[in-house]
């Protein structure tokens, strides 16, 4: 009867819509109150009321000075284009959007880490583990290592908020692999997990800035996050310009020049970022640069800001990874005498987990007050997602050569990296021989940073359409071939200079496909603008 009666009640209610709405259609907008609610001039008017409560003129003028040139317009031109594609096959002359703006290794088809996805796999669905077959289709020391994570988290619940700084035994894991790097101890209560760096830079971009006159000292080019998270926290970008002639070399002269001039201008300068390995720029920092570079910061009273996301990813013989952490602890400075952020992420090295966004901090040389600062902002965000919080500690601390798992791992990280080191040198070797175009060897990284020597005649076309000529040159290559470049002019360069930002991402297989595409544009487009 109840089942009736509710079915009775529903033809009701569709009958009074209908008669409403058949009422509201023949009456004029005039005739009632409740049929212009429902007359396509009164919804308009109520769209155009609606959408005018908030215009470009009355949002944060922080969020206007923002910009973020990886995903910018380029970015955005490409996504059309890959519509296009799928809706008009053969409607452009290649198949394919090659995305090289962007350092996100498995979107170009970079597999994941078996041993990797073997924990989180065992995290997130615990069951597996009482299962008999679990022992056959995971390794021994995926099993052990879930459940010994399972075991740090409350009610061993990967979807339940963690403490705000991070799973305690995850940092812990962590502040091992430090120590191990590094050589010297490492205290699981100087990190803070983040979803990804970012987060992290941007706190520390919050916590440093009060005003347009607190200024961060940003190397050019730049990675993009910098000058953003500068520009929405209402601060200054102090530059400081890389040398392309010396391989993108840090000179400490540069830094007491911009440093000076930027005090001149009553900005108090607060820290230096560093991004070591570079990026855009790929070069990597030798030791005595590092500890020139920890000394300024120790006499000038900056907080060292290092990003340290690429530490995996060295490609020559020469040259190795060292943290500034360990660098200022082997100089004999510890927490009292230089205040130090490093941040590392689980989005690039060879495991290119981007998605997961796992990433963390760590903080020396802050006071205990300033600390409870950091943590409260840490709280305000409740946690980082525990799957990234995993996937931190497992890059931290891998497998080890007596682990069941440590064959196969190694081989996919030596397969991954050595594979990167060979497409760094295609694409370097290839930029190198177009007409007008350098490129600094990529030691490190994920990018490379070709300088563009563009005639006077490309500079005007660009002019013309209100471009920036390294843009006006990612345009046409991108239409031309499929292929996305970032321009330099997002990341910052020497006035007068242009760039283009490559990475080295796309399959090895594929590498000689955009460099013939790239070689035969490039020729096209030199014809077509010569002086």
């Amino acid at each position: 009867m109840r089942r009736f009666a509710v079915e009775r009640v529903r033809r009701l209610f569709l009958r009074t819509v209908r008669t409403h709405a058949s009422s509201a259609a023949v009456s004029s907008p005039s005739s009632s109150h409740s049929s212009s609610l429902f007359s396509p001039a009164s919804a308009a008017a109520m769209s155009t009321a609606s959408s005018t409560v908030v215009t470009v003129d009355s949002i944060n003028p922080r969020v206007l000075k923002c910009e973020y040139a990886v995903r910018g317009e380029i970015v955005t031109i490409a996504q059309r284009l890959q519509e296009d594609l799928k809706a008009n096959p053969g409607s452009h002359p290649f198949d394919e959007i090659l995305y090289c703006n962007i350092g996100n290794p498995q979107s170009l088809g970079q597999v994941p880490l078996t041993f990797f996805r073997e924990v989180l796999a065992l995290c997130d669905h615990p069951f597996l583990l009482d299962k008999d077959e679990t022992g056959h289709l995971f390794s021994a020391d995926a099993i052990s290592r879930a459940w010994k994570i399972l075991d740090s988290i409350p009610g061993r619940a990967t979807g339940a908020y963690s403490h705000s700084q991070g799973i305690k035994g995850l940092r812990e894991s962590i502040a091992v692999g430090i120590a191990l790097r590094d050589g010297y101890p490492c205290n699981a209560d100087d990190i803070f997990l983040t979803d990804g760096a970012s987060p992290a830079v941007h706190m520390m971009m919050q916590l440093l800035i009060g005003s347009e006159k607190d200024g961060i000292l940003c190397p050019i080019p730049q990675y993009p996050l910098y000058s953003a998270s500068i520009a929405l926290h209402g601060g200054s970008l102090v530059p400081y310009y890389l040398d392309e002639a010396t391989g993108w070399g840090l000179e400490i002269a540069e830094l007491k020049k911009q440093l000076e001039d930027a005090r001149s201008k009553g900005i108090t300068v607060r820290a230096l970022v560093v991004i070591n390995p570079g990026n855009p720029t790929g070069q990597v920092l030798t030791e005595e640069n590092q500890r020139e570079i920890v000394e300024f910061c120790k006499r000038e009273s900056l907080v060292l800001l290092a990003d340290e996301v690429y530490q995996e990813n060295v490609y020559v013989e020469d040259k190795k990874f060292n943290s500034f952490k360990k660098i200022a602890r082997s100089i004999g400075y510890g927490d009292k005498d230089i205040t130090l952020v490093s941040f590392q992420s689980v989005s690039k090295g060879y495991y290119g987990e981007c998605g997961k966004r796992g990433g963390y901090m760590e903080i020396t040389g802050f006071s205990a007050d300033v600390r409870e600062q950091i943590y409260k902002m840490a709280s305000v965000n409740l946690c980082s997602n525990i799957s990234g919080q995993i996937l931190a500690s497992l890059v931290m601390n891998p497998p080890k050569p007596e682990d069941e798992s440590y064959d196969t791992f190694h081989a996919e990280r030596h397969g991954i990296l050595s594979s990167l080191a060979r497409r760094a040198k295609m694409l370097e070797d290839a930029f190198n021989s177009l007409e007008g175009v350098s490129c600094n060897k990529a030691e490190g990284a994920m990018y490379l940073f070709p300088c563009l020597q563009l005639s006077k005649k490309a500079i005007e076309a660009a002019k013309a359409i209100n471009a920036a000529p390294d843009a006006f040159y990612a345009r046409r290559l991108l239409n031309a071939t499929g292929i996305v470049f970032v321009p330099g002019s997002g990341f910052g360069q020497v006035p007068g200079t242009w760039h283009v930002r490559c990475t080295i991402l796309p399959q090895e297989d594929k590498i000689p496909g955009v460099i013939s595409r790239l070689k035969a544009f490039h020729e096209a487009f030199t014809q077509e603008f010569r002086d």
